[in-house]
């Protein structure tokens, strides 16, 4: 019998577990690492940050599910991955040997990265965490008693820009509900070269149709732009030049902020010589394994994936459910495989799908694959997008509470285009 490992409990994690567990059965321990005791529907944060969800709507208790489905689970951070030991250190100073590892840890928010950033001794928010989500919408409910100007974005260096259009086109929503959007100044702040660029240099037409938004909806943005430091109530910014130069500096006000990070690797594998490169990314083949070590494959978010193109400042590529999805499913086969005295031969395809809900519509794309060239290259916009991206996250809860595997954003987003094709929506 063999130990695998995965370490993560969110949405790479769990998938990666429920797969290895249809495919191998009892023969083997499926064991799941994580340091929290919940998952986290991460892609309904920006709800929570405004209460149209409560955190334990999109919440699940990984102590009874893993169990429940035959899977072994272990609530403890890891302190370091030991590939020449074959072991994890936890954080009590025990630790836990496998046979084989797959990471799938996701990513350390790197807001010491900029001074005055994030939500922990900072003057900016966030919706990566669930929790970090809900303390955002305690901050919101004061500001809407006092409101004032609004800025929203990513950091440089950031590789998630979806959640920082939703949320700003959310909290948009919510305040006209609120009759007090004429109070409230809205400004977006990006590394993007272009409004729309996503890390992916677009999709479809994500340029013209979240630029289009903008306009429609009052907001100002500033793209191919730096944050320098964030003090109370002041986001000091930088443009730069296509050519790297500074540009010109702005200092923005602010009563309510809302900024994603830039990601790193988690600090169980940074500095692991031929794991991971300097930012702390998990280094993979064309099967997810490391080259280095090949008993340790790797999914997710916290995979090494170089940008899009250049780009004057650092732009990330996102690493969207369907992509996660291919990665799983390509990891698991590889490992029944190479469990069976073969090599691995299967490939993820990489495909990207995003629903970005705006409060009362929103945009949709589909990328395959996620980077260009692209078979299909499409987006749509509408009032269905809100309602699909509802559909989905109930959907999604449903199924994983029931440990079913199957794939579930190719099944979505293959029946959305379908339908929007066919009403002349494409």
């Amino acid at each position: 019998m063999s130990t695998i490992v995965v370490l993560g409990g969110g949405i790479g994690g769990i998938s990666t577990a429920f797969e290895l567990k249809d495919e191998l059965g009892d023969a083997h321990d499926i064991v799941l690492v994580s340091d929290q005791e919940g998952f986290e529907f991460t892609p309904s944060n920006p709800w929570v940050a405004v209460k149209w969800r409560k955190p334990e709507a999109i919440r699940l208790d990984l102590a009874e599910l893993m169990p429940r489905h035959g899977i072994r689970f272990v609530c403890n951070p890891v302190k370091k991955v030991q590939p020449d030991q074959h072991s994890l250190l936890l954080d009590d100073d025990d630790t836990l040997s496998y046979d084989y590892l797959v990471i799938a840890s996701g990513p350390r928010l790197a807001f010491d990265e900029i001074p005055g950033l994030g939500p922990h001794g900072g003057y900016t928010g966030s919706v990566c965490k669930t929790d970090h989500a809900a303390m955002m919408a305690e901050t919101f409910e004061a500001f809407c008693a006092d409101p004032g100007p609004v800025i929203v974005g990513a950091a440089q260096g950031a590789s998630c820009y979806g959640p920082a259009y939703e949320y700003t086109f959310i909290i948009e929503t919510e305040l006209r509900k609120r009759k007090i959007r004429d109070k409230v100044p809205m400004t977006f702040v990006t590394p993007e070269p272009y409004i729309g660029h996503l890390g992916l240099d677009g999709v479809g037409d994500t340029k013209s149709l979240l630029e289009s938004e903008m306009r429609e909806r009052h907001i100002k943005w500033h793209n191919n732009t730096r944050i320098d430091e964030v003090q109370e109530g002041l986001m000091k910014v930088t443009g730069v030049n296509a050519d790297g130069s500074d540009a010109a500096s702005h200092e923005l006000p602010f009563k309510h902020s809302m900024i994603l990070p830039a990601f790193t690797g988690i600090d169980a594998v940074m500095g692991v010589e031929g794991l991971s490169n300097p930012r702390g990314f998990i280094i993979v083949d064309d099967y997810q394994r490391n080259p280095t070590y090949p008993d340790i494959f790797a999914v997710g978010v916290c995979v090494a994936i170089p940008p899009v193109g250049a780009s004057p400042l650092p732009v990330g590529v996102p690493k969207t459910g369907y992509m996660i999805e291919s990665m799983v499913t390509a990891t698991v086969q590889n490992l029944v495989e190479i469990m069976a005295d073969g090599e691995p031969s299967h490939t993820a395809t990489w495909n990207a799908f995003c629903l970005a809900d705006f409060g009362d519509r929103g945009v949709a794309f589909i990328a395959l694959p996620q980077i260009p060239p692209r078979n299909t290259n499409w987006s749509g916009s509408g009032k269905w997008v809100h309602w699909a991206k509802i559909g989905f996250e109930k959907y999604y809860l449903r199924k994983i509470k029931q440990g079913r595997v199957e794939p579930f954003w190719e099944k979505y987003a293959m029946r959305l285009m379908g339908v929007q094709k066919l009403r002349g929506s494409a």
